[in-house]
C-alpha cells in the first residue's frame, strides 16, 4: 500500500531511520533515561571486568542502545502487522518510558485490534526467550552482562504490557475480547479503561508493599518511577475513555442526511443573481458548474458573506468559488469515522457529495458536521 503523507516530525525529536516505510525517531528525554541505565549498570560491568574504569559508563550507555533496539523491535512488529491489516503507520518514537507507535485509523474489527496489540509483547517475550538461551552458550564478561540484561528486560517488558488495562497492550487486547464478546467496540474501551486506571493505582502503591512482597526496601528513585509510571497509565487510561466516548456519537453523522440542498449555476454568472435563485430554490449551497454541467466550485459561505450586497451583482459567482480539488469531493454514503478522517485530511469549510453514478448528491458544511456532532448526530 502506499506511504501516508509525511507529517511534520514532533518538536524534541530525531529521526535516526526508516522501518516499514515509518520514520523511526528519538525523543530527546531518551538521552536521559540512557544516562539512567549507564549509571545504574556501571557498578554491574565493574564487577564483571574490573579495571575497566570510565570505560563502564561507555559500555553501559552501548547497553541502553542494545536494550532500546530490543524495544524499537517491539514497535516495529506493531508497525509491520497493522500495515499487513491495511493501516498506514506514520512513525515509530523511542522515549524515556518506551516506545510508540502512531497508527493512523482505528481498527474496524476485533481481530484486527487484537492482532496488532499482542504482536508486540510477544516480540518482547521473543527476544527474552532467545536471551536466555544465549545465555548459556555466553562466557563471563561484558557480553555476559548484556545477555543478562536483555533477557531480563525483554520478559519483563512483554510481562507488563499483557497487563489488560489501557494503554498498555494487555490493555488493547482486553478491549478487543470484550468487543468480541459485546459487539461493542466502545464498551471494550471503557472496560479496558477502568483496568488500565486500577492498574494506575497498583503502580503507585507498589514502593508501598514492595518491602513485604520482595523483602528489598523501597528507594527514593522507586517512588519517584511509581509516580511516573502512573501518571502515564492513568492518562493514557483516561484519554482512552473520552475518545471512546466521543466516538460512540461518530456512527450517527452520516454525510446525506447532513447535505444541504445545492443549485447548480455558471461560474459567470453574477453573484447577486446565483444567491436570488438560490433563495428561489430553497437551496442551501452553491456550486458552480461548466457550460457542459461539469462541477468545478463550491461557493464559500464566508466569502459569500464578506462580499457587500452592493457589489454582488458585479462580482462572479466563481471569485467566491474553491475549487474542486479530489479532496473536496465525498461520497454521499460516507459517515462516522470515514466521513471525519476524510475532513481532517484535507480541511475546508464545505465538500462536494457524489453519488455512485457520479452525479452531485449536495453540500456539506464542516460547520453542519460541528453542529450535529455536539448534539449527538441528530
Amino acid at each position: 500500500m502506499p506511504d501516508s503523507p509525511a507529517s511534520p516530525r514532533p518538536s524534541g525529536t530525531i529521526k535516526i531511520g526508516t522501518i516499514a516505510g515509518s520514520d523511526v525517531l528519538v525523543s530527546s528525554s531518551w538521552f536521559l533515561v540512557a544516562g539512567l541505565i549507564a549509571f545504574i549498570v556501571a557498578p554491574r560491568i565493574e564487577a564483571s571486568s574490573p579495571g575497566i574504569g570510565a570505560w563502564k559508563y561507555v559500555a553501559g550507555f552501548a547497553f541502553a542502545v542494545i536494550l532500546y533496539l530490543s524495544v524499537l523491535l517491539h514497535e516495529a512488529s506493531h508497525a509491520v502487522m497493522a500495515r499487513r491489516l491495511g493501516f498506514p503507520v506514520g512513525s515509530i518514537t523511542l522515549h524515556f518510558l518506551g516506545g510508540m507507535t502512531s497508527i493512523e485509523g482505528e481498527a474496524r474489527k476485533p481481530r484486527q485490534e487484537f492482532l496488532i496489540a499482542v504482536v508486540g509483547p510477544l516480540t518482547s517475550l521473543a527476544v527474552g526467550v532467545v536471551a536466555v538461551g544465549l545465555w548459556f552458550v555466553t562466557p563471563d564478561g561484558l557480553l555476559l552482562v548484556a545477555v543478562e540484561g536483555l533477557a531480563g528486560a525483554n520478559l519483563l517488558v512483554g510481562l507488563l504490557n499483557l497487563i489488560p488495562g489501557l494503554p498498555l497492550d494487555g490493555g488493547r487486547v482486553l478491549k478487543s475480547l470484550v468487543w468480541r464478546i459485546s459487539g461493542n467496540v466502545h464498551r471494550g474501551t471503557i472496560v479496558a479503561g477502568w483496568a488500565g486506571r486500577v492498574t494506575a493505582v497498583a503502580a503507585m502503591l507498589w514502593p508501598v508493599l514492595q518491602s513485604q512482597v520482595t523483602g528489598v526496601e523501597p528507594t527514593i528513585l522507586d517512588f519517584l518511577l511509581a509516580i511516573v509510571v502512573a501518571a502515564f497509565l492513568w492518562s493514557g487510561a483516561t484519554a482512552a475513555m473520552s475518545a471512546a466516548r466521543l466516538r460512540s456519537r461518530l456512527p450517527q453523522l452520516v454525510a446525506r442526511r447532513l447535505a444541504r440542498r445545492t443549485l447548480a449555476v455558471p461560474g459567470d454568472l453574477p453573484l447577486a443573481e446565483a444567491v436570488r435563485r438560490a433563495a428561489e430554490a430553497q437551496a442551501g449551497s452553491l456550486i458552480t458548474v461548466t457550460s457542459s454541467g461539469v462541477p468545478v466550485g463550491i461557493v464559500s459561505e464566508a466569502a459569500l458573506d464578506a462580499t457587500p450586497e452592493e457589489r454582488r451583482p458585479w462580482v462572479a459567482t466563481s471569485v467566491v468559488a474553491r475549487s474542486l480539488d479530489d479532496g473536496l469531493r465525498l461520497p454521499a454514503e460516507i459517515a462516522g469515522e470515514d466521513l471525519v478522517t476524510a475532513i481532517s485530511r484535507h480541511p475546508a469549510s464545505e465538500y462536494l457529495l457524489i453519488e455512485d453514478d457520479g452525479s452531485v448528491f449536495g453540500v456539506l458544511t464542516t460547520a453542519d458536521v460541528d453542529r450535529a456532532f455536539q448534539r449527538g448526530g441528530h
